[in-house]
Parts: C-alpha cells; structure tokens; sequence
C-alpha cells in the first residue's frame, strides 16, 4: 500500500494497466468511470483546476496494482457561461481486480475516512454482486437520483469492428481530425455540444498529454460554414484491440442531420485501421434517455454491463 497522496499523471497511468488487464478477463467487472479511455479523459481534462481536490489511494500484490481509489471531494467549478457551480458531496472513482476482491472492503474503509463528513457516491458495476454485497454492508444504499425513467445511470456498450457499415455525411460536410483541425477547433467543437461546461483550452491541454490520446483519433466534422458540427475521441487499448468513444457529442444548431451517426461509423472504420477489433462507448441507460442509446443501438452497439450508483449520507456515517 501507498501513503495517502493527489492524484497525478503517473497514478494514472498505471490505473489504465489495470483497467487493461481486468478488460482483458472481467470485461463486465469494469467500472465504467474507470476503463482506459474515461481515466484519461477525466484526468485529462480537470487535473489543471482540480487535481488539489482528487487524492487517491494505490495498493499493490506482487509489485502490481490491484486496486486503487480517487476521490473528488467539494470544490467549485466555473463554467463557460460564467457561473459557478459548487460541488457539495464527494464521489469515488475505484477498480478493485476481480482476483483481490476482498480488497474492496479497503476501498471503502479509505473512502469512508478521506470523505466522512459529507455525502458520497459511488458507481460500482451491477454485474459486480459481491462488492455490491459489501458495499452495502458499509451503510451504502441505491441512490434515489438513479430509479425511474429519468433516473442518472450508466451503460457500457460494446460491438464487434466486422461489417461496419459506411458512413454517408449531408452535402458540404466533410470529416476532420483534430491533428487536422487544431486545438481550438477540437476546444470549440465540444463547447458548442455540451455548454455550459467547464472545459477549456487548458483542459485540452491536459487531455492531449494523456496516456492513450492521439489526434488522428480526435474526430470532428465540419459543416460547410466552417463550423465544428459534431466531435469525439476515440481512445486505444492496443493491448486489448478495443477502442472506446468518449465524449461524443452535436452542435445544438446540427443535430437530427445525421452527423453523430456518420462520425461513429468513420470512427469505427480509423479504429479498425489502427488494430482494433472491438468498439466500446457508454450512455444514460434509464428509459427516458433514449436518444443517445438510440444511436448507438443504430450503428450496432448493444449493452454489455450498467453500473449501479450508491450513496451513503452523512447521516448514516
């Protein structure tokens, strides 16, 4: 075991390893806010702001990684539009190797520790029965936030790279790559979907300095105007030849075009290019959020495991 430290650049990269060899084995067992591409994407992109907020504990068997934990507590977040959003309750990133499972109960005992005094989350696999079990041993309940049709899940979905059918953008629409485009494009780009956000030039910065980013692999496509209409990176697991979208996302003034899908299947057909064999890409899975699952479901990807928030509140600490 590590002393307790901040998150850094290093920790990172050996959690992608061990995302990497629990995919390898476990694909359901894991979680889907630390598989290879999200890691990255997460770290990449708020480490500037806030990596003063995100400690983390390591522990090792052998010399190798196990499990470990990071965990983002209050802070505040500016966004684009000016506003400052504060961010009460903690949440906990975790992977715990299926073959140390019992080591979850550690997880939880350092969270409960670094944490205690205010409300915290957490976002195990469903498929993963036995932390679930010990997880509600330690006073962790469903979150109320995650049932009904609107309920705030996840789903992990997968597909196979063969017969990938070929992408058709509207007249004047052409596909870029960030390499292509430069950083303020590919900044832009993901602004225009998902304002107001807290990403940034800087964050960019961040995000293309991780382990696993390439920009041949930062797509976007551009209307005829100029603009950056949709965009996504794809992130690959040369070890595993799977490769996993993460964000994606539509200009509010494009969608309903048909760019997402187009881009996707570009996307599938560079990732198969560059080795993969297998395309993963999570989504709101509740009932009410039926758009993005649609989506993917319309280039092939079905669901391959959802995860299953929890929540213990300072009350019962």
């Amino acid at each position: 075991m590590t002393d307790f430290e901040l998150l850094t650049a290093a920790d990172v990269q050996l959690m992608q390893a061990l995302a990497q060899r629990v995919t390898a084995r476990y694909p359901n067992l894991v979680n889907g806010d630390a598989t290879f591409g999200e890691l990255a994407w997460n770290w990449g992109r708020g480490h500037t702001a806030h990596s003063a907020s995100w400690p983390r504990r390591l522990w090792f068997s052998d010399g190798d990684l196990v499990a470990w934990g990071w965990a983002r507590l209050p802070h505040q977040v500016r966004l684009t539009n000016g506003s400052l959003k504060d961010v009460t309750g903690a949440y906990l990133t975790y992977q715990v190797h299926p073959d140390h499972a019992g080591m979850v109960d550690q997880v939880i005992d350092w969270y409960d520790g670094t944490a205690a005094d205010v409300e915290r989350t957490v976002t195990p696999s469903a498929a993963d029965g036995f932390a679930l079990q010990r997880w509600a041993v330690h006073g962790y309940e469903t979150d109320p936030a995650s049932l009904g049709d609107a309920g705030s899940w996840s789903q992990l979905n997968e597909r196979e790279l063969t017969d990938v059918e070929q992408p058709v953008l509207p007249g004047g629409f052409r596909f870029r790559t960030a390499d292509e485009a430069g950083p303020n494009a590919a900044v832009q780009a993901h602004l225009d979907a998902w304002s107001p956000s807290a990403y940034s030039a800087e964050g960019y910065r961040g995000v293309r300095r991780t382990a696993g980013y390439r920009g041949d692999l930062h797509l976007l496509v551009e209307a005829p105007d100029g603009t950056m209409a949709a965009s996504t990176i794809m992130w690959l697991d040369e070890a595993n030849k799977t490769a996993e979208f993460e964000p994606v996302g539509t200009h509010r003034d494009y969608r309903r075009l048909g760019l997402a899908r187009a881009m996707l299947l570009h996307g599938m057909h560079l990732a198969r290019a560059a080795g993969a064999t297998h395309m993963t890409v999570a989504c709101l899975g509740a009932p009410g959020h039926s758009q993005a699952r649609g989506l993917y479901y319309s280039v092939g990807f079905r669901e391959l495991v959802r995860d299953a928030p929890l929540i213990k509140t300072t009350a019962g600490s």
